[in-house]
């Protein structure tokens, strides 16, 4: 009988042994802190394509989801103010070229003879104002006519030769064509035309939009028909060789993080069986709007979280933007 009780009073203090062990394990797992898990996010370069003339969205040569090199065409836009304007600047390069070459070959051949008529007319009229004057001027001398009529005779003489003068600059200048100066001028008129004529062909292979890189159409703003400012986006190319990973670390979790150092990740989206190696390529503190306010009155404080950069050593299978890519234990 006392075996008995003996034996009862062992199984009850091993039984009692094993709820406080087991107790104590609960509590051990409760208590102990659970690990914050370090989340980021995969990033491309993303470039925004937009126009520098304002027009329509005449059509699109790529969809969503195309692949792209660099310098295709991607949008038309259709610009009536361009046309407009290249239609006025050929207008003006056609009326400056004339004037030109009416600068360059001078005066028409029968402007020129009829500058040389109205000379050979002033010759004729001075040669008789002359013989006039000089048969006044005998009877003069003879007392025959008035000093009056001798000075009148005089002065039509001297206007005569006058006449001959100006008739004969006019038949030099007939000949001579356009002064230099009216050249120049000419010439002038004919660069700034081409000039606009050379701003109206930038502005028209600006209603054709190129891609600026190789990459891949994510999003498209505008549809067909609807209008487009100058420097609106129109159109998004993500490269897909320039992509890199950015967590958001709390500081008393940056042990491990340093400029240069290489840290594991993996990719949900890509198998939970492959690890990635990513080389740490930035760190920053983030602004106050992501600090961590400690809760305790003494001995606490506050904990400011870092934006951290990362670029995969070598290039990944399958990897997008916006893939969710988690930090394993260090």
């Amino acid at each position: 009988m006392k075996k008995e009780e003996e034996g009862s009073l062992l199984l009850g203090v091993i039984a009692l042994l094993v709820v406080v062990i087991i107790v104590a394990l609960v509590g051990a797992l409760a208590l102990k802190p659970e690990k914050m898990l370090i989340q980021g996010e995969a990033e491309a370069t993303e470039y925004r394509v937009s126009g520098k003339v304002p027009g329509r969205i005449e059509m699109y040569l790529v969809e969503e989801g195309d692949q792209v090199k660099k310098g295709d065409t991607l949008v038309v836009i259709y610009s009536p103010e361009v046309e407009a304007k290249k239609d006025q600047a050929l207008a003006a390069r056609e009326m400056a070229a004339a004037v030109d070459r009416k600068a360059k070959n001078g005066a028409q051949p029968q402007q020129i003879e009829g500058a040389y008529e109205l000379y050979q007319k002033a010759l004729a009229g001075e040669e008789i104002y002359r013989k006039s004057y000089e048969r006044v001027a005998r009877l003069y001398e003879k007392g025959v006519v008035s000093a009056q009529k001798r000075d009148e005779v005089e002065a039509q003489y001297k206007a005569a030769s006058a006449t001959v003068k100006a008739a004969k600059s006019q038949y030099d200048m007939a000949l001579a064509g356009a002064r230099s100066e009216d050249k120049d001028a000419a010439r002038a008129q004919v660069a700034r035309v081409d000039g606009i004529l050379k701003e109206v062909a930038a502005a028209e292979a600006e209603r054709y939009l190129l891609s600026p890189c190789d990459g891949e159409v994510s999003e498209k703003f505008p549809k067909v028909g609807e209008l487009v400012g100058q420097g609106s986006p129109v159109m998004s190319i993500v490269d897909m060789t320039d992509v890199w990973f950015t967590f958001a670390v709390r500081e008393d979790m940056l042990e491990g993080f340093s400029q240069g150092s290489q840290v594991e990740i993996k990719i949900p989206a890509l198998g939970d069986d492959k690890t990635y190696a990513v080389v740490v390529t930035y760190i920053k503190a983030m602004g106050t709007y992501a600090t961590w306010r400690t809760t305790k009155q003494n001995g606490g404080y506050d904990v400011r979280t870092f934006d951290v950069k990362c670029r995969p050593i070598a290039p990944i299978d399958g990897l997008r933007p916006g893939m969710t890519a988690l930090v394993l234990d260090k």
